[in-house]
């Protein structure tokens, strides 16, 4: 039987490469592609059928910054699928990202110089804005959208006697110090993406604590510094190449991600009883 294998974010940077790898060691598998643009998924999914013919490649098309975009997605799942084996909560947002000149400057004549560059810790502002469901932007895409899809898609994830397993991808910029747990959404701070892979790191043990007893487990990556869309963003390519060399030259707490599980169940309901009403006066 073919495993089957959802991939957020599939279809460019760490997703698209993700999805290449593992046709790699698994060419049988059942690759679903969740894609928020169908027009690029559907270039991925033929390019990988070329290279991979007897895989299994779908998709279904899901932006996680849209909770109904969400939803609708999940049913579509259900209907689809009996069991998700694997599921790699990739996709993510890193909107505007501005170079702080001083941290810049201040950090290369410090003892900090590779760490600065290695993670990008108070190198980069963003601003974020604000989504139709009401959510901080960067928060919503990268850490909620993906835990509802969690919650909604349990009864393809949650089999105890053969256990699923969730895979986040974080960040080297995940920093403790940018997250706050009475601000989860960062809507007070300049620094809205190392808060939400902070966040994805916390969700991550949260998951196991709440979840492992129903044969799901969880477990986060970090793809390291690379050069992508988002990177070059930052800087131009030319400036990453020079950066690389110097770069690969160079914990968690569970009470804390227990009240972040909690916060993220309250803030779940106080968004279904939002849309609900909504629905109901449309």
């Amino acid at each position: 039987m073919r495993k089957a294998v959802l991939v957020t974010g599939a279809s460019s940077g760490v997703g698209l490469a993700l999805c290449k790898r593992l046709l790699v060691e698994d060419h049988e598998l059942h690759l679903c592609l969740a894609c928020r643009n169908r027009s690029k998924a559907e270039a991925v999914c033929e390019a990988l059928l070329a290279s991979h013919p007897l895989a299994e490649v779908s998709i279904v098309q899901v932006d996680v910054s849209n909770l109904q975009s969400v939803f609708r997605a999940s049913e579509e799942l259900k209907q689809r699928f009996q069991r998700l084996d694997y599921v790699y909560l990739n996709a993510g947002i890193m909107p505007n990202p501005q170079l702080n000149i001083k941290a810049l400057f201040s950090g290369l004549f410090s003892r900090k110089v590779i760490h600065m560059f290695s993670t990008a810790e108070g190198l980069l502002t963003q601003e974020d804005q604000i989504t139709a469901d009401g959510l901080q932007e960067v928060f919503e895409t990268n850490v909620f959208g993906h835990f509802i899809l969690i919650q909604e898609l349990a009864p393809l994830l949650c089999h105890s006697d053969s256990p699923s397993q969730l895979i986040w991808t974080s960040s080297r910029n995940a920093r403790k110090s940018n997250f706050c747990l009475e601000d989860i959404q960062h809507s007070r701070g300049q620094e809205p993406y190392s808060s939400s892979k902070y966040a994805v790191d916390l969700l991550s043990v949260a998951v196991n604590r709440n979840f492992n007893s129903r044969g799901l487990y969880s477990s986060v990556v970090c793809p390291g510094t690379m050069v992508t869309n988002m990177t070059c963003g930052i800087l131009p390519p030319f400036v990453w190449t020079l950066l690389m060399p110097i770069i690969w030259l160079m914990d968690l707490d569970e009470d804390t991600a227990e009240k972040f599980y909690q916060n993220l169940l309250e803030l779940e309901k106080h968004v279904r009883a939002t849309i609900q009403k909504r629905n109901h006066q449309s």
